[in-house]
């Protein structure tokens, strides 16, 4: 997509601060961060949504998945429970789909959130 912001930082056209690449996805600090960690992850195919996945990007989204708490935990955001059952530390995921659902660039996209009580 020629005036996707993210398929240019994909394309490196674009600086970004990048935490995480594979042949599928990458993963970046955002650029205006709402938490202390605060980056996204993204497919390196362009999808504009989650609402635009097929049942062939499902191993990809599962791969993003599976990357948020191992980047989470590399950022100090591990979730850890105790021998005890005592819970801390965590983080959030987010998927804004569309307009009414926040969607501001149409790459689909995860925000991980962490580093404070959300």
């Amino acid at each position: 997509m020629d005036n996707c912001i993210f398929c240019k930082i994909v394309a490196k056209q674009i600086p970004a601060t990048v935490l995480y690449e594979d042949d599928d996805l990458l993963a970046f600090k955002d650029i205006n961060p709402a938490a202390p960690v605060h980056f996204l992850i993204i497919p390196k195919k362009h999808l504009s949504s989650l609402a635009d996945a097929k049942p062939e990007d499902a191993v990809l989204l599962g791969k993003m998945l599976e990357l948020a708490p191992k980047l989470a935990a590399e950022h100090g955001c591990a979730y850890v429970e105790d021998a005890n059952g005592n819970k801390s530390g965590g983080f959030k995921t987010v998927v804004n789909t569309g307009p009414n659902g926040g969607q501001v660039v149409y790459h689909l996209h995860m925000h991980v959130l962490g580093g404070a009580k959300l």
